[in-house]
């Protein structure tokens, strides 16, 4: 680690000071990184568990138990508690457009994904508008909520050594009375476990925020720059912009004549940090070596700190202006940025 006569970090380090102490400030700039493994952006449409168990027993109280999926009774729930198609969904373990491919094919009932996808996220936000459903919306629920219930009874079909059908889990293996031992008995732990295996803790809302995850570190910049009074533009999704083949994410103090460019990324990938770090390189080569403008990198994940020398070209590209989240509390001061700062 870098020792207690110089700076810990490169955006404190001078073009001479950074060459000669590089890989001390490849170790602080990679110790700053975080992983972003554990925690998870809530979202807006994160489903607490209690309201989800409560609709859960709203289902086991008109089946008695699981012991039998009366339609009209489970109609009548779902109407109730929209959240209890969601509930059986989850029984399946299908994901919203599945279970409309399901219902097509169960009851020949056309149910595009993107309206299962909207339902399915109504309910979970606690919407109980299915209840006064009429004509065709009607149709595709009672279409949903009918071949959830089919499916279930029936459990895995045509078992083949070639496959593996995806009811074959400990609570539809065999039918609704894996669902009834299940829902009366629990589940062994080991087979949690098993399943768990197969799949990925929080995978569906891990999947539902990754545009969040992926928005931390631009968040954490435009945090930044606000608090300042730093002008600059966000570049939108493959927006061009005069002057560069590829628009940085932000560019300051303004798109037409930019001093100041920031490229930002969170990444758990390797490659995916490779190719940030190839288009940092790219835009220092277009910098003239920064005389035309600054370029800065705001970085975060472990994709980062995969390769030491992926983070050794990303510091001689930026000549150091490299921050994480954790030290992003210093990107206006240590940088150019602080002369368009109007906030001190």
């Amino acid at each position: 680690m870098p020792t207690s006569d110089g700076p810990h970090y490169p955006f404190d380090a001078t073009p001479q000071n950074l060459d000669v102490r590089l890989e001390e400030y490849v170790a602080s700039t990679v110790g700053s990184l975080s992983s972003f493994y554990l925690e998870l952006p809530r979202g807006e449409n994160f489903l607490e568990y209690e309201p989800f168990r409560k609709a859960f027993d709203e289902l086991r109280i008109v089946t008695g138990d699981f012991k039998a999926l009366e339609r009209t009774a489970v109609w009548d729930a779902v109407k109730k508690n929209a959240m209890v198609l969601v509930v059986l969904r989850c029984i399946l373990g299908l994901s919203p457009p599945e279970l409309a491919d399901l219902a097509f094919e169960e009851t020949g009932v056309q149910i595009e994904q993107g309206f299962a996808r909207t339902e399915d996220a109504k309910a979970r936000t606690g919407d109980n508008s299915i209840g006064r459903a009429t004509g065709d919306r009607l149709a595709k629920l009672k279409a949903l909520a009918e071949a959830a219930c089919s499916a279930i009874e029936k459990g895995p079909q045509n078992p083949s050594p070639q496959v593996i059908h995806r009811l074959f889990k400990v609570d539809t293996a065999e039918g609704l009375a894996s669902v009834q031992k299940a829902a009366q008995n629990g589940v062994e732990y080991s087979a949690l476990l098993y399943e768990r295996m197969l799949g990925r803790p929080f995978a569906t809302h891990r999947d539902s925020v990754s545009g969040l995850v992926g928005d931390i570190v631009e968040k954490a910049v435009i945090d930044a720059l606000n608090l300042a009074g730093v002008p600059f533009y966000k570049t939108g999704h493959a927006e061009a912009i005069p002057g560069f083949d590829q628009a940085p994410d932000f560019l300051i103090p303004n798109a037409q004549a930019p001093k100041v460019v920031i490229e930002a990324k969170l990444t758990q990938d390797d490659g995916t940090a490779r190719d940030k770090v190839t288009r940092v390189q790219h835009l220092h080569r277009l910098s003239e070596n920064g005389t035309k403008f600054e370029v800065i990198a705001c970085i975060d994940g472990r994709g980062f700190k995969v390769r030491p020398e992926n983070m050794r070209k990303l510091l001689r590209a930026t000549n150091g202006k490299v921050f994480s989240v954790s030290t992003m509390g210093h990107l206006v001061e240590k940088t150019g940025l602080k002369n368009f700062a109007t906030k001190s």
